[in-house]
């Protein structure tokens, strides 16, 4: 593994304690994901080329933690978001099998639907949407590298497909074949960019954990990242109802007026 030089590793503030958790990262951590991915469509098409076995993708952009707002009723932030041809294409990476539940890629392909459509536009615009999830352990258990969640139209004849243009899928991310994808989920997995297989994606690795400027930028998201886990910790415990908000803001470290701040976002 390439190594900083001695000017630049001490540089900016980034303390060894951060520097090392960044050096232990992969892809399969959504943070250092999505911060690697963010304005490099490159990589974005690579995976959905390897993933949907198409060789032909090529999205207009990628927008990571992208925020979608439903104003009646939960919003989402998408790991990943891209759009290609009229298809809209959506990857969130889950280490956590719990945040994989079938009814999450449910709601996250009705919130892509739900702001596809202009009032007025027919149906027919709908655009073709792809949910992907990867996820850290093998979801169904079955060893498949990838699951296809399609819906069917049944009937005592068999089946036919209801064809409407939804796609929910789920990567095995414990696959290790020979074939594209073991090779993929091995890059997901990997901490060294000299030993992933796609030269995009250890680039991107390489950038951010061996180069001072990448490594400065990691370092703030991974704060961002902390701060909003504190905020939704103290959501949550706002919801509870059963601390003061002065109790919040100590467990969560979070400045009282914030604390207040998020109560009326959450009353308004």
């Amino acid at each position: 593994m390439a190594m900083m030089d001695t000017e630049n590793s001490g540089g900016n503030g980034v303390s060894e304690e951060t520097r090392q958790k960044i050096r232990e990262f992969r892809l399969m951590d959504d943070e250092f994901m999505t911060t690697c991915f963010e304005g490099q469509p490159d990589c974005m098409e690579l995976i959905l080329r390897i993933i949907l076995r198409r060789s032909d993708l090529a999205v207009d952009g990628v927008w990571t933690q992208h925020f979608i707002k439903n104003i009646q009723g939960r919003s989402l932030r998408l790991d990943l978001h891209s759009r290609m041809d009229g298809r809209e294409f959506n990857v969130e990476v889950q280490r956590d099998s719990d945040g994989a539940a079938p009814e999450r890629a449910r709601y996250h392909a009705s919130v892509l639907d739900s702001n596809a459509l202009k009032p007025g536009d027919p149906f027919d615009r709908l655009p073709e949407a792809y949910v992907i999830f990867i996820t850290e352990k093998d979801y169904y258990g079955m060893g498949e590298p990838v699951y296809y969640v399609d819906r069917t139209v049944s009937s005592v004849n068999g089946g036919q497909p209801f064809n409407d243009r939804q796609h929910i899928l789920y990567v095995n991310g414990e696959y290790d074949g020979d074939d594209d994808i073991g090779k993929l989920m091995h890059d997901f997995r990997c901490k060294d960019p000299d030993e992933m297989n796609f030269k995009e994606l250890g680039d991107r690795a390489r950038y951010f954990k061996e180069t001072e400027k990448g490594v400065q930028k990691m370092s703030e998201v991974m704060k961002s990242y902390v701060h909003d886990e504190k905020e939704r910790l103290a959501v949550k415990l706002i919801e509870n109802g059963k601390l003061t908000y002065e109790e919040i803001a100590q467990i969560t470290e979070l400045p009282l007026a914030e604390i207040e701040e998020l109560a009326g976002n959450k009353s308004a």
